[in-house]
């Protein structure tokens, strides 16, 4: 469970997790990323006084991590077989929740995931069913995360802890939760269960506030990145790479240079970026080809595709 100014929903999300029953020892990872509010003071108070409050591991760190630098290190302490995420204004509803998903990741070794339904807390106070994911059909592939975006909410997943090195990329994508499932279908099948087993808390946190671009924008980073950690006969590299064009095809009125260039995360996405403008807009003549390094002519390319048509 990872938090940040959560004064007013923290105490729930821990409450959640320390009812939960099951033949299994439990821990806590609670990383409080320097709060500017009162959220210390109501874990402390949880820690000091809840009967079952023993299993919890507090890190309340002095200074902010940020998002994925916070996240990371809470993966990094979990020591146990399977973790399950929660962060710290959603909740659990189920106290057998973490059983179930145990259960049946125990006895279906081929699968490495398992999340549920959920209901939506709306600002207004209101508890509905899950109008924001609609799960696929054939949702247990890799191919069908990639193709179809992220289709699992957060406080829903038990997964197995089965990666102990993280890879470098993880931490400079903007979208820790897909990144993690897309790293964890490398090694397995994803569960869907349609016990309704926690509460997503809707328009609260940073990711709601963002506008459609910025959403769509880190979208298409955290693909290019992910592009990174796949092989290159990886069928999923392709699917993402026509994600990305996709994003700038629709947003191209928007995008700013910067922004393209945050696509740009390795040859792979540079050269498929800079044929998807160059067949698109034409505005670098074939002669010009040899005289460039592929690196100088995609820098060329943005300025004059920024200077025609972004501004």
């Amino acid at each position: 469970m990872i938090t940040y100014g959560h004064e007013k929903f923290i105490e729930q999300a821990i409450n959640g997790v320390l009812m939960q029953q099951g033949d299994f020892e439990l821990e806590l990872i609670l990383s409080n990323d320097c709060s500017p509010d009162t959220t210390d003071v109501v874990i402390q108070n949880i820690v000091k006084n809840h009967p079952k409050a023993s299993c919890i591991t507090y890190f309340n760190h002095k200074e902010n991590l940020g998002m994925m630098p916070n996240f990371i290190f809470a993966l990094e302490q979990c020591s146990g077989s399977y973790v399950a995420l929660c962060e710290g204004d959603d909740y659990w509803t189920d106290p057998y929740k973490l059983q179930k998903q145990v259960d049946f990741l125990e006895a279906n070794p081929d699968y490495v995931l398992s999340f549920h339904k959920v209901k939506i807390l709306k600002p207004d106070g209101s508890i509905v069913p899950d109008f924001i994911t609609n799960v696929p059909e054939n949702y247990e592939t890799q191919e069908t995360l990639a193709r179809l975006g992220n289709y699992i909410h957060t406080p829903s997943v038990v997964f197995r802890n089965i990666i102990k090195e993280f890879p470098k990329e993880f931490s400079l994508s903007p979208i820790g939760d897909y990144f993690l499932y897309m790293l964890l279908t490398e090694h397995g099948k994803l569960k869907y269960l349609v016990d309704e087993m926690a509460v997503y808390r809707d328009g609260v946190g940073v990711w709601s506030a963002q506008s459609e671009y910025f959403k769509n924008l880190k979208t298409a980073i955290t693909h290019s990145i992910i592009i990174n950690v796949l092989s290159d006969n990886n069928i999923v590299k392709y699917i993402l790479k026509d994600r990305v064009l996709n994003f700038i095809n629709i947003f191209h009125s928007e995008i700013k240079a910067d922004h393209l260039l945050q696509l740009n995360t390795c040859t792979f996405m540079e050269k498929e970026i800079y044929s998807f403008l160059l067949s698109k807009n034409n505005v670098v003549a074939n002669s010009s080809y040899t005289k460039y390094t592929t690196k100088e002519l995609f820098t060329i390319i943005l300025k004059r595709i920024i200077k025609k048509f972004f501004k």
